[in-house]
């Protein structure tokens, strides 16, 4: 007789998985996990069987927590002046309740599932400034038209030697990358790292959220993760996921990660999005052997460039986040789009039926699902109102004239933000307001600090 494999089942869970494991205790801990603006997860720790006994009772499983959760910034400051909340309001709570679909193990934790979260008002009504129903809504939009989204995700981040805490201790200065030169391509890494990618691969693939391949990038310490194509709103959900095994399995490794989008001078780490139309289950940006671009391509690609312009806070909220649009940086400086051209800020890659559109506009700082909101409601855009389709541009891109420049600083994209009739008609009034709100407070936390790089330039020069 064979033996049964008591293993664990790694991966997602259906609930019926989930409720026998739980049973026999081999789970005992939930992570109830609600995307914040950043694209950070927040929630709570919850008793494994208190959960189920909730949901089995007919309760969802949910939880509250305070809404300053959604209208805050990175310091977790309560701030007045959001709609959602505020010392007015009382800072209350809302509503968490779990999608069950999206149980899934951390093999880093033994014993702990994750569970994404929707954020609700206490009417049952989706809370429309929180980024999975940002996002639900444009993926929505999309499919009213006759059309699915596919998403692939391309993340990089810097990995320094060193915990977090030894990090914070130095001012985040001076701090000593895990490889010590470019090794873009390399298959030869030191050995610390390469212990680090082994175990960040086998704890990705045991979340159910595998990669498709890794990679050291340009900058000494720079790691590239991209991931296989799938539904949208699952695609970033698994992004949350891997941002949070790489902050864990780092510090066990003693090294400290950052998604900055420019963590040092000359330094720019990006967050790509692989994008495609499908419909009928075809691909709708299918681009027939040396044939023209397919009328669906060609209105999206006129909506990116059209709508995106107008949207930057959504896909570069941060003062830093300006500072990796630099020529000849692999980021783009204009809104531009062109054939296998990684100047461009919208590249066609892939061949034939695999054909799609690599959005290069997003920094490793971006919220996933904002920044695959503002693409989808561009694509939109494009769609519906038909843009006039820009020209393409060829060689170098850091030396045209096409197309906008992307916007200099976060105050720029802000004026282009909260009067842009793309940001209006796609996500309301409301949500325009709120994200303008957190760009504006992020603009007036910076504007009276002085900076290392100041007092080095001015110090003794003023």
């Amino acid at each position: 007789m064979n033996a049964v494999d008591s293993t664990p089942r790694a991966g997602h869970l259906t609930f019926e998985e989930f409720k026998t494991a739980v049973n026999s205790g081999d789970i005992t801990t939930v992570l109830l996990a609600v995307p914040n603006m950043l694209g950070q997860l927040k929630g709570k720790r919850l008793d494994a069987s208190g959960f189920l006994k909730t949901i089995e009772d007919g309760s969802e499983g949910g939880a509250e927590v305070c809404a300053y959760v959604l209208a805050t910034d990175v310091d977790m400051e309560p701030l007045d002046g959001f709609e959602l909340t505020g010392w007015e309001a009382g800072f209350g709570d809302f509503g968490v309740v779990p999608d069950l679909a999206t149980i899934r193990r951390l093999p880093y934790m033994p014993g702990t599932v994750l569970v994404h979260a929707d954020a609700l008002h206490h009417s049952g009504l989706p809370i429309d400034v929180a980024p999975r129903t940002m996002l639900r809504t444009q993926i929505d939009r999309l499919t009213k038209l006759g059309l699915d989204v596919k998403v692939g995700l391309e993340s990089e981040f810097m990995l320094y030697q060193g915990t977090a805490q030894q990090a914070h201790a130095a001012g985040y200065r001076a701090l000593e990358p895990v490889a010590p030169h470019n090794l873009d391509y390399a298959l030869d890494h030191p050995v610390a790292l390469t212990d680090f990618l082994d175990d960040l691969e086998e704890a990705l693939r045991d979340t159910s959220t595998p990669v498709e391949a890794v990679k050291t990038e340009g900058a000494a310490g720079q790691v590239e993760v991209t991931f296989p194509y799938g539904e949208a709103l699952a695609a970033c959900d698994a992004y949350t996921v891997y941002q949070h095994a790489v902050r864990h399995l780092a510090e066990r490794h003693a090294m400290v990660p950052t998604f900055m989008a420019a963590p040092q001078t000359g330094v720019g780490s990006g967050l790509h999005l692989h994008l495609s139309l499908w419909r009928e289950g075809r691909n709708a940006f299918a681009v027939p052997h040396e044939g023209d671009l397919p009328d669906t391509m060609r209105q999206a690609i006129a909506g990116l460039i059209a709508g995106l312009p107008h949207l930057a806070p959504l896909y570069a909220p941060h003062i830093n986040s300006y500072k990796r649009f630099v020529a000849r940086s692999f980021a783009p400086t204009h809104f531009t789009w062109g054939r296998d051209n990684r100047g461009c800020a919208i590249r066609i890659t892939g061949h034939g039926d695999g054909a799609h559109l690599e959005i290069r506009l997003a920094g490793a700082d971006a919220n996933p699902y904002l920044a695959l909101a503002a693409a989808l409601a561009s694509i939109h855009h494009g769609l519906t109102e038909r843009p006039d389709f820009p020209p393409e541009t060829t060689g170098d891109a850091y030396q045209t004239d096409d197309g906008l420049p992307v916007p200099a600083d976060l105050t720029e994209a802000l004026a282009d933000f909260r009067s842009s009739k793309t940001a209006l008609d796609a996500f309301g009034p409301a949500v325009v307001r709120h994200y303008a709100y957190a760009a504006r407070h992020e603009i007036r936390w910076h504007r009276h600090r002085v900076t290392d790089t100041e007092l080095e330039r001015g110090f003794l020069r003023a």
